[in-house]
């Protein structure tokens, strides 16, 4: 399978500024969808491709015992991997959500179990290069960082190129 799902958090307040740096990156990756997280804090991913009835309520579920996550996005890190995010302030909110869709869906480890149990939440903002680091992604983001947000929706949303698109969406704490 070519495509992922994941069950995201979007963050409308950088949805321009992600949306824009997808582009540079990958147009494939910009989604027609307008309810697209592209700018998002991952719950947990990937996901089942093809979600039953039952695991989307209790996705909906796990949802609705959620309230609302307010965080702040000022702080840059950097993933031995190369990803450049911003670290949500205070992230013990997200890390319970993530703890129990874990426990929910055991089946799907978040990232395949590529990084352990340890997974930190964070929002992608760019990928280190040659030309790209923390100081030069710290440069671009200075309009538009420190930003504090409320995190309000849960989106299934596939990850595909050409394809992006919400599957499913809940709002938190209903």
């Amino acid at each position: 399978m070519t495509g992922h799902s994941v069950l995201q958090l979007p963050v409308p307040a950088l949805e321009g500024w992600v949306r824009d740096r997808t582009a540079h990156y990958d147009a494939g990756f910009v989604s027609a969808d307008p309810r697209f997280g592209h700018a998002h804090v991952t719950a947990l991913g990937p996901f089942a491709p093809t979600p039953s009835t039952t695991d989307l309520e209790t996705v909906a579920g796990l949802a609705r015992a959620t309230p609302p996550v307010r965080v702040r996005l000022e702080r840059l890190g950097q993933f031995p991997n190369g990803i450049i995010h911003l670290v949500p302030d205070p992230d013990d909110a997200l890390r319970d959500l993530t703890a129990r869709l874990v426990s929910a869906f055991p089946a799907w480890p978040p990232y395949g179990g590529e990084f352990g149990a340890d997974v930190q939440p964070h929002l992608t903002v760019d990928a280190a290069s040659d030309d790209v680091d923390l100081a030069s992604t710290a440069a671009l983001l200075a309009d538009v960082v420190p930003v504090d947000v409320v995190l309000d929706r849960l989106q299934l949303a596939w990850w595909e190129s050409d394809r992006c698109h919400v599957m499913a969406e809940w709002v938190l704490g209903r």
